[in-house]
């Protein structure tokens, strides 16, 4: 048995299948570990969907960003953005068997026996693991229960950044979905930054990865994705930056966990 983890597929189903060939990817035996980000601006955002449905137990997921855009288009919050490619998806006759099944996948997970923990933007530097094993179970309940669309559509906006801040259950939620799904730089204190996207070579020097601020990881290991300019180059050794444009027209990473061997497939649609 093998873990394998993915990151952003952005619905290049294409790509994903191609990858875990190449992988020798075997669902029977092998386990899929994908880091958010399944569906959006790639073309097959349906067939990446009812693939990774199809493995069962065999795949493992946290939510990303664009994943809970889509749950909060589906209940009416909000509109489908200019540049994702969802119409097959949203006009899928099983569309809400999807959408349930999106909104019961976690935030956060953790490969077993292992300190070794994935999720699709990162760890806050302001919280502890166990900050962030709490409020992912937290946003989980709160995704999975009759009041889903009320907390979607309070997961919208940057404030508060800071953790120590956050003081009621809305405010809570929202940094722990801004941590756990959109956070890159933060600034030197720790508090949250959304404006810059670029590679930390780029950035000013007043803003940090999150992962160079973090002091939870000397004893563990984070996977994520997210964040495509970092182009899978970490500065930390224990972070594993799996988001490598595929959707752009770069590529798709997989990273084999045992022996560390990573397999990558160009796009096709660049």
């Amino acid at each position: 048995m093998a873990n394998y983890f993915i990151g952003d597929i952005q619905g290049c189903f294409d790509e994903l299948i191609l990858l875990l060939e190449k992988a020798s990817f075997d669902k029977s035996t092998d386990c899929l570990w994908v880091a958010g980000d399944m569906v959006a601006r790639g073309s097959k955002s349906l067939q990446t969907i009812e693939y990774l449905m199809s493995l069962g137990e065999s795949v493992k997921v946290v939510l990303g960003n664009h994943d809970l855009h889509l749950l909060a288009t589906y209940e009416g919050i909000k509109k489908v953005k200019s540049k994702d490619q969802l119409d097959d998806l949203l006009n899928s006759p099983n569309v809400s068997a999807i959408m349930d099944w999106i909104a019961k996948q976690p935030l956060l997970q953790k490969l077993p026996n292992e300190n070794v923990y994935m999720s699709h933007a990162g760890l806050a530097p302001q919280w502890t693991i166990k900050d962030a094993i709490k409020q992912a179970k937290n946003i989980h309940q709160k995704l999975t229960s009759k009041d889903r669309k009320k907390w979607l559509a309070r997961m919208y906006g940057e404030l508060p950044n800071n953790w120590n801040m956050a003081q009621s259950n809305e405010e809570k939620f929202r940094y722990s979905i801004n941590a756990l799904t959109r956070m890159r730089f933060c600034h030197l204190n720790g508090d949250l930054e959304f404006q810059c996207k670029e590679s930390p070579k780029s950035a000013p020097s007043s803003l940090k990865p999150w992962f160079e601020l973090s002091n939870q990881l000397t004893d563990n290991y984070w996977v994520f994705g997210h964040w495509a300019a970092l182009m899978g180059v970490s500065s930390n050794k224990k972070v594993y930056a799996l988001d490598t444009g595929c959707v752009w027209g770069n590529h798709l990473t997989l990273l084999r966990w045992e022996d560390k061997q990573v397999f990558t497939q160009q796009s096709l649609s660049h």
